[in-house]
């Protein structure tokens, strides 16, 4: 039986996040994982402002496009770790535009009751046991392939070999790291969002 939609308000997953425990140090970690265009940020985003809560964006701990996974040690020294102790977490923003970490310093915390994780792997295996929440967004390849590429602006065939090299990793990676299934909600990111409610993904028995 294919999964069905459901209708549900960002103030009740509020609520559902808040109800859960801490479990990285003090804070709630929620992770927000997907496919590239998927609508992830969004998603992120309009939960953020429920919760009150900052997000962290994994792109910009990406040194570039070779970085895709391999990020994650820089994620853990200048954000996750720092958080995990109650402490500040600082960091640079990536800009892709330069080829370089730069600008002003991004600080989170110290131990912010709710950390939202937004980007490719958020919910990755190596973090799922110090998640309070998970969520996976999907949405076509192709919906997603036409997002990435007005989000960008950039329709070179440069580009376009880029973002179909990316992509294929990302299906490698899903596939093997399981993130789907092991999600606590999976979103269905082609049915767009609006300010108060998003559409989830589950089977007629989960409810309504």
């Amino acid at each position: 039986m294919r999964p069905m939609r459901f209708r549900q308000t960002y103030a009740d997953l509020a609520a559902t996040v808040l109800s859960r425990p801490p479990r990285l140090g003090r804070t709630r970690l929620v992770a927000v994982d997907g496919g590239s265009g998927a609508g992830k940020t969004s998603f992120a985003l309009r939960l953020a402002k429920q919760l009150d809560a900052p997000v962290v964006h994994t792109d910009d701990l990406l040194d570039g496009w070779d970085d895709q996974f391999t990020f994650w040690e820089r994620l853990e020294r200048q954000v996750l770790g720092p958080v995990r102790r109650g402490e500040r977490a600082t960091y640079l923003r990536y800009r892709w535009d330069r080829g370089e970490f730069a600008g002003p310093p991004l600080t989170v915390g110290p131990a912010p009751g709710v950390l939202l994780l937004e980007g490719v792997s958020a919910a990755r295996r190596e973090i799922r046991a110090e998640l309070s929440f998970s969520v996976f967004v999907t949405a076509s390849p192709d919906l997603r392939l036409a997002r990435a590429l007005a989000r960008d602006g950039d329709d070179s065939l440069a580009f376009r070999a880029y973002l179909e090299r990316w992509r294929a990793a990302e299906d490698r990676h899903f596939a093997e790291d399981q993130t789907a299934a092991a999600a606590d909600l999976v979103v269905d990111g082609a049915a767009g969002v609006s300010d108060d409610r998003f559409a989830r993904l589950g089977m007629p028995e989960e409810g309504t």
